[in-house]
């Protein structure tokens, strides 16, 4: 009824690939493959679109000796099946060979395979400037053509360049602005992706399901949690179904904004659940502070039949370190390695580095460090560090420095550490020393942002930053609060990690303008009394500024959700969900 042509299609649309393999297999053997293009065109489409594609190369071998020509269908598939065949000797000369026959047979005027040599050229072959020339020089192009070389240039992480090509685009569609919104996504660059995002909506653009997954997780990368629920809302109201990828997306968006029971809501209503989505919603408990809650999802995991990956381990392990449970880290640890024959990464000897610094345990976790069969990374000496500055053990300080500073020398981590745990154990000539290090080196402190989310608008406060519209109102509101929290509750600023070369009256200023001081000041004057407050931060939070959002939760009765670089903090009635440990 089909014809072998047409059989091989429906193979190769039932995802059949091994029969594919089959009949081209047989047919070039026995020699009595047809002569026949539209043969041809059938099984290269259909290899392209299986786990061999790199088979595609000898049937168009075949075509040519058989005298047969190319048509515009051929050359797609073709260099597709190219691009993903890397590992085949000499794959790269091939496509320019290809490239050279669309040219010489003036196939390369029709869209479709224009457009697969621009792909070709700005992904496969790594060429940027050519996939470009081929644009520009081409008889016609379309909507895919720029989609192509603007997701190779947000692949690449030249946001600039895909963003002048979107810009320029007489027409789009929804992979356009899906290209534009997961390049930002990718580049950590949630806001403007959100910005995008907002366009495309003002455009009256429908998004497609690709495009909500990257708003979703722009909203979890910048704590855009209205955002985020107006997503979940559009699904809903829509009848998209929760599938694995929307709920997963959800849980990691709920989570990292702070609302890690609605995350679980979603977890618990999901249908399918893979190690990924496990994975996510156990890392949110634990970044939340409820390791213990995390730990028995994990075993909850593992009953279910889900065999824990090396990602699983990695949350499970930080659950331990934020809840500081020693024991069941070593235990979990150890079942890595015996129960499941995963080899350690350096990110699982972080975080038992990690775990074990910051309970006290700093020889064991040197130890830990010296055994290891792979050279400690900066991450491995900052968490080692960390443990130092809590448990203010100088003379280790002093050792992890003299290694994080060679893998670092021109970053601020370990100067400014070590500059402060001298200054809390009262030694700053030292820490002076080490502030006169950094400047005659030139490497500065990474300013500390933070955001708040106000009626659907990110307002972002940067250090000693008094650019905000609303700045008269924010530090009047200051004020009132200071002025409370030491009348009320006896606050006495923490000035031991403040700059040493300046006076005492300035010390106090510039801790008041640490940026989720101005942030919390500014939710204050504009969010209800009745909601939580919710703030991000791009650095540790300081112990002053730990306290001050304590008895400011308590003076003011409000609950603060603060997510700095490593965990989140629930601040309510004068208490941190982090016990102070962080």
């Amino acid at each position: 009824m089909f014809g072998v042509a047409g059989y091989v299609d429906l193979l190769s649309r039932c995802g059949e690939a091994r029969a594919i393999v089959r009949i081209q297999a047989a047919l070039l053997t026995s020699g009595q493959l047809p002569r026949s293009v539209e043969l041809h065109d059938a099984l290269i489409r259909a290899l392209s679109r299986s786990a061999r594609p790199h088979l595609a190369l000898p049937l168009y071998a075949h075509l040519l000796r058989a005298g047969l020509l190319p048509t515009p269908h051929t050359l797609p598939s073709l260099l597709k099946s190219m691009a993903l065949s890397p590992a085949v000797p000499g794959a790269a000369v091939l496509a320019l060979t290809v490239h050279t026959h669309a040219v010489k047979l003036g196939l390369d005027r029709f869209v479709l395979v224009s457009n697969a040599l621009i792909r070709v050229h700005a992904g496969f072959l790594g060429s940027l400037a050519d996939g470009l020339l081929l644009l520009r020089t081409a008889a016609a192009v379309d909507a895919s053509t720029f989609n192509t070389l603007i997701t190779a240039y947000a692949r690449a992480g030249r946001l600039a360049d895909a963003r002048a090509l979107f810009d320029e685009m007489p027409a789009r569609n929804a992979v356009s602005w899906s290209a534009m919104v997961n390049g930002y996504v990718q580049a950590g660059d949630g806001r403007e992706a959100l910005r995008i995002f907002a366009r495309m909506q003002a455009e009256d653009v429908r998004p497609d399901d690709t495009v909500l997954v990257g708003v979703l997780a722009a909203c979890a990368q910048h704590g855009a949690l209205e955002q985020g629920k107006w997503v979940h809302g559009y699904l809903k109201a829509h009848g998209i179904k929760i599938n694995l990828f929307f709920g997963t997306a959800l849980v990691d968006m709920y989570s990292k904004c702070g609302e890690v029971q609605l995350a679980m809501d979603v977890f618990e209503r999901m249908q399918y659940k893979n190690v990924l989505a496990w994975t996510t919603m156990i890392k949110g408990l634990a970044m939340h502070g409820r390791g213990s809650e995390a730990v028995m999802l994990f075993a909850q995991m593992e009953s279910s039949g889900i065999r824990p990956d090396d990602i699983a381990f990695i949350g499970v392990l930080c659950a331990c370190t934020h809840a500081g449970l020693v024991d069941k880290g070593r235990e979990l640890f150890d079942s890595m390695v015996r129960k499941y024959g995963i080899k350690p990464k350096i990110e699982h000897y972080g975080c038992m580095v990690d775990l074990l610094a910051r309970n006290g345990f700093l020889y064991e976790a040197k130890e830990m460090i010296q055994k290891m069969p792979m050279e400690p990374d900066a991450l491995i000496w900052g968490a080692l560090m960390a443990g130092c500055r809590f448990h203010k053990n100088v003379e280790f300080a002093e050792y992890v420095a003299k290694h994080w500073i060679l893998l670092e020398p021109d970053k601020s981590g370990a100067y400014v550490l070590l500059s402060n745990i001298y200054a809390a154990s009262g030694r700053h000539a030292s820490a002076r020393e080490i502030r006169h290090l950094m400047r005659e080196k030139g490497v500065d402190k990474t300013p500390g942002c933070s955001t708040v989310e106000v009626n659907g608008v990110i307002h972002q406060f940067i250090v000693g930053d008094l650019s905000h519209p609303r700045i008269k109102d924010i530090l009047s509101k200051w004020y009132e609060i200071d002025t409370r929290i030491r009348l009320e509750e006896g606050y006495i600023p923490d000035m031991k990690e403040v700059l040493l070369d300046i006076e005492e009256e300035e010390k106090e200023g510039a801790l008041s303008r640490h940026s989720e001081k101005l942030a919390i000041a500014f939710a204050l004057i504009s969010i209800s009394d009745n909601m939580p407050i919710r703030i991000f931060k791009n650095l540790r939070v300081c112990h002053d500024c730990h306290h001050v959002t304590k008895l400011i939760s308590k003076v003011y009765g409000r609950e603060i959700v603060v997510r700095d670089r490593t965990r989140f903090h629930l601040f309510k009635e004068g208490t941190c969900s982090c016990k102070d440990y962080w």
